[in-house]
């Protein structure tokens, strides 16, 4: 299935638009800065899944589609893929849409893992009914 039959998996976490400063030599946006705006969606999901600070622990598999350019509009997409004890684990997808006129297409997607955090910065359980709210919309 290419990626103008496919549409963006999760929530709508984070919108922006891909400035002059965060391009190379040739005009194509950064991947380190993509990644950046793929951990902010992430932490903003997580926070307010776990109820609580997170931090990211790992990231993996990513793979970079297309580039980016100044002026296109990215779009980061979150679903969380597991719930741990005191870890969540979410895939992230980032998508670009210049303008209305076309279809967006898929830039890149990663699985991140963050775990929750105490003020002090060290691990803490994520809450029972959390959880719960986790396994109950997996259920539907």
């Amino acid at each position: 299935m290419s990626d103008s039959q496919l549409k963006p998996e999760g929530t709508l976490s984070l919108q922006t638009i891909a400035m002059p400063a965060d391009t190379n030599w040739s005009g194509d946006v950064f991947g380190g800065w993509i990644v950046s705006q793929m951990d902010l969606a992430g932490a903003i999901h997580a926070e307010r899944f776990t109820q609580g600070r997170c931090a990211t622990i790992a990231i993996n598999q990513m793979t970079f589609l297309v580039p980016v350019k100044v002026g296109d509009v990215i779009s980061c997409y979150t679903k969380i893929l597991k719930l741990g004890n005191t870890s969540i684990q979410m895939q992230i997808e980032v998508w670009d849409s210049h303008d209305s006129s076309r279809a967006a297409k898929r830039v890149t997607e990663g699985v991140f893992t963050f775990v929750a955090v105490d003020v002090k910065g060290n691990k803490r359980q994520i809450s029972e009914e959390v959880k719960q709210k986790y396994l109950e919309s997996q259920a539907v």
